[in-house]
Order: structure tokens, then C-alpha cells, then sequence
């Protein structure tokens, strides 16, 4: 199976990134999505993250913006002139803009017209509003009947709290995982990062896929839908079926560690603290030797990861000293290739490592106001290369090319 092609300027969708001495250029190979037309009605996080990947997999992403646009281009502290910013570029990298004012009826015919020509319609608005807007693929089949509408809410279309707004660090707190992170003494504690927006962009997109591949197949569309709600429960994975099936509510752990493992957990060193994942019973007896205490192979408190997982706080005891002996980079360069080690990094550490260099992890693309944005690169290879990157186009840049001229 194939995608089928549409016509549209190659040359301002995929524009080339900039070859940077320290970071190097980002390879483009041939994207496999080329040919998929995505319109997308979004804002913030969920729907524009996962429809970044879409872009940057070859796909023309369509942003379909408000006459003043996606309410992130004014998020700072760091804006990029009027309409932009650094906080709405890392979520809708490679897509083109067009300003349409929904509840018009040119608007409406604008919209409609490019339907006809698409593929698929994402939109992040809260559940009932996709039908009220017309946007939903009951109300748009009779225009394409095999578009794909995927719908990306807060809580769902079809339930009690189907309008009500709400946030990624929401349902952080309502799924429970607040309360298992953090220290035992601390207050519950949310991810740094928006990681259910992520994880819900991500997980609506996998559905769309495959209906997409559905509809190639039979010409008929459909609506699939997720929402964040449901995504940050599904994280709740094994400590989740623990309580379901045994009744067992997991507390929180120090140190960040395993519920059921050791050592999993963090340590601190000379200079700063390093993660230590001892999974197996290899990696104890590596880390052991490593660390000069095979005396430990031998006490009955630690025979396996289960049970040291039971006596964690004196394991603990015995291995703080030791990782306090060495800086973590010392601890690195011993441990690194024989059990699986890291350090706890801060951003700036994280985003300036060798490690990040060599893989290409950060990259830069052109932008109008910046001249040079860097970014961090796509996560997926195809055929062992990073995937080619673009900055969003400015507000309603692509009106004229299609929306008509004058728009």
C-alpha cells in the first residue's frame, strides 16, 4: 500500500535545515508519510505534538489557526516577534498556517473546500465542540467519505465532564501519579514536562494511522478518538494491575527508586548523584565487583532484587559511602558498558552532553525572526537518519497558496 500524492509546494514545506559546525546538518531522507494531507484545529500541547510528528514524517500538516492565532504563539518568555515563540515552535515544527475564521460562512466553505483534498482532520478541543464546529466525520463525509477525524480531548466526547476543560499537569494529579512521585516525606510531585500532552499527541496519532490504513483499504473514514484522562490512567501500567487484581495501593519510594527491584534508585556521589538500574542479578554482581564490595554477595540481606528491594534502606546505607568515594563522571567511566548507569543531569547538562552531540539529538532550522532556531531533533530514524526539520510557518503564511489570493 502507497500513499497517494497531492500537489503543493515542496520547496516551502520541506525547507532545508541549517548546517551548524557543531551540531551538523540533519539528513532528509525520503519521509514516509509524502502524500498525506493532515488539517489540524489545535492549540497548547496534545493535538500539536503529535501532529509534529506527523509533519516531520513527511506528512502536510495544514495548521488551521484562529484569525489571532494558536493561543501558544504568545507563550514566553522567549517570543520570536508578534505572532511566534520559542514555546509554540517545540510543538508544531515543519506545519504550514492558515487563518480561518470557523464560525463563518466563508470560513466554513474555505474549510470544507480543503476537506476535500485531505486526508485526515486532528482537532484538541474539548469533546463536544468537534460536532458543534462541524468537524467531526459525520459532518464531513459527505464531503470526503473516507477522512479520518481524530479527536484529541480532555476528558472524552461522550460523558459527564465531556465540556470541561482541562490540562496535562490535571491529570497528573487525578490519575494518581502525583502521589507516586516525589520522596515519601514530600509533597506529590508532577513531571517536569507535559508528559501526558505527549504521550496523548502520540497515542491519538498511532489511532489515526491506523484508520487511516483502514480507510485505504475499504474508502470508508471514521472518528477515533483519546483523551488525556484516559491516557494518564493507562500509564499507570503495573502498579495499576497490582491494585486492581491484589488490592495493593504502591507508595512512593525514595530516592526514585523500582517498587520491586534493587538497587534501582539514585545515589549520591562527590559532586552530584548518579542513577543505578540493577535490574538483573548480572548487574548486582557486576556492580558489586565494580564497586570493590563483593562482601555484599554474601550477606544474607541481598540475594536477589526482590529481597534487597525489602531491605532497601539498609542496602542504602552500605552503598551511600562507597558512591560518595568518586565524582559521578569516575563512577561513569567504571560502571559504563558493565551495568546500566547514568547521571542525574541538569537541562543545561543534558542538552550540552557529548553524548547529545554525537547522536544528533539538537539541531537548528531557519526562522525569520531567529535566522537560526535550534531544536531538538525527532526521535525516529528511517533507514538510520534523522528526519529533515522545519520551523512552523508564521501566522496565515500559507493563506494565498491555499486559501486563495486576498485571503
Amino acid at each position: 500500500m502507497h500513499w497517494r500524492g497531492h500537489q503543493r509546494d515542496a520547496a516551502s514545506h520541506h525547507r532545508a535545515p541549517v548546517d551548524t559546525p557543531e551540531f551538523g546538518v540533519v539528513n532528509s531522507p525520503e519521509k514516509p508519510l509524502e502524500g498525506i494531507r493532515v488539517l489540524t484545529l489545535e492549540q497548547f500541547g496534545a493535538g500539536p505534538y503529535g501532529t509534529m510528528f506527523l509533519a516531520e514524517l513527511g506528512a502536510e500538516v495544514i495548521k488551521i489557526e484562529a484569525p489571532d492565532g494558536d493561543p501558544s504563539r504568545q507563550v514566553g518568555p522567549y517570543k520570536l516577534g508578534k505572532d511566534d515563540s520559542e514555546y509554540f515552535q517545540a510543538w508544531n515544527l515543519g506545519k504550514k498556517s492558515v487563518t480561518v475564521d470557523m464560525k463563518s460562512a466563508q470560513g466554513r466553505r474555505q474549510f470544507e473546500t480543503l476537506v476535500k483534498s485531505a486526508d485526515c482532520v486532528v482537532n484538541n478541543l474539548r469533546g463536544t465542540q468537534p460536532a458543534k464546529l462541524g468537524i467531526d466525520h459525520a459532518s464531513l463525509k459527505h464531503l470526503k467519505p473516507s477522512i479520518v477525524c481524530l479527536h484529541i480531548s480532555a476528558y472524552g466526547r461522550a460523558n459527564a465532564r465531556n465540556d470541561w476543560p482541562g490540562y496535562d499537569f490535571l491529570m497528573q494529579a487525578e490519575a494518581g501519579l502525583m502521589e507516586l512521585t516525589g520522596e515519601p516525606e514530600g509533597p506529590p510531585t508532577r513531571v517536569g514536562v507535559s508528559l501526558i500532552d505527549s504521550m496523548s499527541g502520540l497515542t491519538g496519532i498511532v489511532g489515526l494511522l491506523a484508520c487511516l490504513l483502514r480507510a485505504r483499504t475499504t474508502g470508508q473514514g471514521c472518528d477515533v478518538e483519546t483523551c488525556l484522562y484516559d491516557v494518564a490512567m493507562h500509564q499507570l501500567t503495573y502498579p495499576g494491575l497490582w491494585y486492581l487484581n491484589e488490592g495493593d495501593v504502591s507508595p512512593r519510594v525514595p530516592r526514585s527508586a523500582h517498587l520491586s527491584l534493587a538497587p534501582v534508585q539514585t545515589f549520591p556521589t562527590r559532586d552530584g548523584w548518579i542513577f543505578i538500574m540493577c535490574m538483573t542479578q548480572k548487574f548486582w554482581l557486576s556492580l558489586c565487583e565494580a564497586l570493590d564490595r563483593k562482601d555484599l554477595l554474601a550477606d544474607p540481606r541481598f540475594p536477589d532484587p526482590n529481597t534487597r528491594a525489602k531491605n532497601r534502606a539498609e542496602m542504602t546505607d552500605e552503598l551511600d559511602p562507597t558512591f560518595r568515594t568518586r565524582t559521578t563522571a569516575e563512577w561513569l567511566a567504571r560502571l559504563n558498558g558493565l551495568l546500566p548507569a547514568a547521571p542525574v543531569n541538569k537541562l543545561d547538562a543534558a542538552l550540552d552532553s557529548a553524548f547529545a552531540r554525537e547522536t544528533g539529538m539538537v539541531s537548528s532550522v531557519p526562522h525569520p525572526v531567529k535566522g537560526e532556531l535550534r531544536v531538538i531533533a525527532n526521535p525516529i530514524r528511517v533507514d538510520g537518519e534523522r528526519l529533515a526539520q522545519a520551523a512552523c510557518a508564521p501566522l496565515g503564511a500559507d493563506n494565498d497558496s491555499l486559501l486563495g489570493k486576498g485571503t
